[in-house]
């Protein structure tokens, strides 16, 4: 796998379609500190360390819905392996007039944008969610 955060969205997105309550991605330590940050900002209920029917480490993602719909409108990777996206605390962009979240990968930690730029801190822009 070559793009494992970009997996993860995208089976997020996938669950979410499907209507599902959870969903189960393989674990790694930068998979599971962006989803910390989506559970801070309140677009899943959680996640916990379980293990896939082999064996193998994995998390599994509780989903968030309001009313029917996902809390999650879009869910998009900015910072690719072919082409990495990197900014300084200024230069981060407010997503949709601050009604989204960037997550950024900093020297402080993955942290939202806004916690990014309190920190004046800038780096890795890894994902945007709205």
């Amino acid at each position: 796998m070559n793009d494992p955060l970009g997996d993860m969205l995208t089976r997020i997105r996938n669950a979410q379609m499907r209507g599902k309550s959870t969903t189960l991605t393989p674990a790694s330590k930068l998979r599971r500190w962006v989803l910390d940050v989506l559970a801070d900002e309140g677009y899943i209920r959680g996640y916990e360390e379980t293990a896939d029917t082999a064996g193998h480490p994995a998390i599994e993602i509780s989903l968030k819905y309001y009313e029917g719909e996902p809390v999650i409108r879009e869910l998009k990777r900015v910072s690719k392996p072919g082409r990495r996206v990197y900014l300084g605390a200024t230069d981060i962009p407010s997503v949709r007039q601050g009604l989204g979240v960037s997550i950024v990968s900093t020297s402080q930690g993955v942290m939202s944008d806004a916690k990014a730029r309190n920190a004046n801190v800038g780096g890795e822009v890894l994902c945007t969610v709205f």
